[in-house]
């Protein structure tokens, strides 16, 4: 099983305990190059962070030592304020006394220069992979692949149904599992999960033409009014002048037509939705898939093909 796990995954851990809880502990991890986690409690004035140990021990990352930036960047100040009061990875360096206390000196530098070496280096397209959401923007949700080393998923990826904004999805701090998209010439991994919610047939299985099922509001068109049955499935009901994007949906299906990849819809009632993410269901069992080549999305029996390759 790979070690190399986002942060926070390793902090509740026996090893972890083990290690962190006494000087005996942390000395056994230096000399094992164990990778550790703790809560960065404070940055200092220098923009060093300070790490609760146990036995009485503080921990301090340096501020060089705190992120391992990629070729031609700068560590910017804000990447350095934004782990307080969030787990960070590190490996123990030596020890050390401050004013009459000891100091054990960490580095989350060497922690993410391992893990990009021994795992993240070794990925390609189609991996499946554990990552943990950090921060959301319009674009797309940024996410810890392993030591707090950040990949993108951008919006478009996140599901087939298009939303708005990721948080539609996905919430701060969420654990889910994507899959290597690409990987740019400066080794920057891009990743994908819409291939994980299943293709358009797999997602209409769990319908019947005749049934009034509850959806989403995800797009108004003059048209039409799009509403999201699942993640990677929608359809098209007519259009209503009072839809909104966001509100629930009460919905009768009226026809599910494979060849076309559409789902006719009528619209019974709405109401306003609860500002909460979509529950994601995965279609492939991740824990014992690591990787696929390809993903058709479209069924066969479709003219218009929609699929991944890796």
């Amino acid at each position: 099983m790979n070690k190399y796990r986002p942060e926070g995954m390793l902090l509740a851990t026996r090893s972890n305990y083990e290690y962190t809880r006494d000087r005996a502990g942390l000395e056994a991890a230096m000399v094992r190059g164990a990778i550790l986690e703790g809560v960065a409690t404070m940055c200092d004035h220098r923009l060093d962070l300070e790490v609760e140990l146990g036995g009485g021990i503080l921990g301090i990352i340096p501020r060089d030592e705190v992120l391992m930036p990629r070729d031609g960047e700068e560590v910017k100040d804000i990447a350095i304020l934004t782990r307080v009061g969030k787990p960070v990875s590190f490996k123990v360096m030596g020890f050390d006394l401050c004013r009459g206390r000891h100091v054990a000196i960490l580095s989350r530098r060497a922690a993410q220069k391992e893990c990009l070496e021994n795992y993240i280096s070794t990925l390609a397209p189609g991996d499946i992979i554990p990552t943990k959401i950090t921060h959301l923007e319009s674009f797309g949700a940024f996410v810890d692949i392993g030591c707090g080393i950040s990949s993108l998923l951008s919006i478009d990826t996140i599901s087939v149904s298009r939303i708005a904004h990721p948080s539609a999805r996905l919430s701060v701090g969420d654990m889910i599992h994507t899959v290597v998209k690409m990987i740019d010439a400066r080794g920057r991994i891009y990743v994908s999960e819409r291939e994980l919610l299943g293709s358009w047939e797999e997602n209409a299985e769990l319908f019947s033409e005749g049934q009034t099922v509850r959806g989403i509001i995800r797009s108004v068109e003059s048209y039409g009014v799009f509403v999201e049955l699942m993640p990677n499935l929608a359809g098209l009901a007519e259009y209503r002048a009072d839809a909104r994007v966001g509100m629930s949906a009460a919905v009768y299906i009226k026809s599910i037509i494979p060849e076309k990849m559409k789902i006719k819809l009528i619209i019974i009632d709405m109401q306003e939705a609860p500002c909460e993410p979509t529950k994601l269901e995965y279609f492939i069992d991740t824990e014992r898939v690591r990787h696929i080549d390809s993903w058709l999305y479209s069924p066969k029996s479709s003219s218009k093909v929609i699929e991944s390759v890796f």
